[in-house]
């Protein structure tokens, strides 16, 4: 056995002790932003309807000129919903809450995963997502509370999304923690 085999294999079975959600035929979204690029990994053995979802997004061009409109350094950064001028792009239908069941699959609000915003109501997801910055279990399923729907995990570019969380942001209009110079998805594309 090579030792580059011995290396992969040993991956594979950290990630396996771990939990970690890992696939190796994972479909993959590359998101070309203004600060560079963010790859992520989603996983629709576990979360089905939402992966289908946000693939059909990225395959509509939905993303492409929204921006990270709502980035709290510490916690989270979002995007997918607004233009520059923070007016909100048209949408679907939302899309069924699956956080429950994505977490029993192992996926948790934990730095680098990518989750579902949505508003108080559970079924209301759409097209806006969010990656944690930080390990944030608040956000999880618990008895009582239906959480967030984590769908994938950012595999290249968390140094992009590092940046993202530290710029400077205020309010513009009825909105806070805006960055005052707009980070933009230039555009998204499945790469895998």
């Amino acid at each position: 056995m090579s030792s580059f085999t011995r290396r992969a294999a040993a991956v594979l079975v950290l990630a396996c002790a771990t939990g970690a959600a890992w696939s190796a035929d994972a479909p993959r979204v590359k998101f070309n932003t203004s600060a560079g690029d963010i790859v992520i990994e989603v996983y629709p053995d576990k979360a089905p309807k939402t992966v289908e979802n946000f693939l059909q997004y990225v395959k509509d061009h939905h993303y492409d000129g929204t921006i990270f409109h709502r980035v709290i350094n510490n916690f989270m950064i979002q995007g997918g919903g607004m233009d520059r001028n923070m007016a909100e792009k048209k949408t679907r239908a939302p899309v069924p809450h699956e956080g429950a069941q994505a977490f029993q699959a192992g996926l948790k609000n934990e730095l680098g995963t990518v989750a579902m915003a949505r508003t108080a109501d559970p079924n209301s997801a759409t097209a806006q997502f969010y990656i944690n910055v930080a390990n944030n279990a608040f956000l999880d399923p618990k008895p009582g509370n239906p959480g967030y729907t984590v769908f994938g995990k950012v595999v290249g570019g968390m140094d992009v999304v590092n940046a993202i969380k530290g710029v400077q942001t205020g309010r513009m209009g009825m909105h806070a923690d805006v960055p005052a110079t707009p980070v933009v998805i230039n555009s998204a594309e499945i790469v895998k």
